[in-house]
């Protein structure tokens, strides 16, 4: 499907959202315990906090995350909202299990002991949470 917004100067062809960096939002009712969560054990870039949400920059393209203050407690969301997909994911892992990071088991398929599910000839994934309660992922998949 494609979202047209307008269409382009010349008339002819529709304006597509492909053409755009995205911005990813994550609630959080705990900003301050976010922003070390995010900054120091997740190494993200921080960019600024105003009265609206923290801002981080991530990955290749430095694109924005940002952290979104709620107004009072929320429910996070039953499945994953956000994640890294990685070149090595036992490896990253290993490297937040350091900092005290526990990923999520779950009963209903096989994981590694190191949290780590391997989905039938595809990727690689572990998860876990945020301070919040909001599920983050990392994940590798095949070249």
């Amino acid at each position: 499907m494609l979202l047209l917004l307008k269409s382009e100067p010349n008339g002819d062809q529709p304006m597509s959202l492909s053409h755009y960096t995205p911005i990813a939002f994550i609630p959080t009712a705990h900003a301050e315990t976010a922003r070390i969560f995010y900054e120091q054990t997740l190494g993200l870039t921080f960019v600024s906090d105003d009265q609206f949400a923290l801002v981080f920059r991530v990955g290749p393209t430095q694109t924005m995350l940002r952290v979104v203050r709620t107004q009072g407690e929320f429910t996070p969301a039953p499945f994953t909202i956000f994640g890294w997909e990685v070149d090595d994911i036992n490896a990253t892992v290993a490297e937040l299990a350091g900092k005290g990071i526990e990923f999520l088991r779950f009963s209903y398929f096989p994981q590694e002991p190191n949290g780590v599910w391997h989905a039938p000839g595809w990727a690689a994934v572990a998860w876990f949470k945020d301070p919040d309660g909001n599920t983050l992922s990392r994940s590798q998949h095949p070249a």
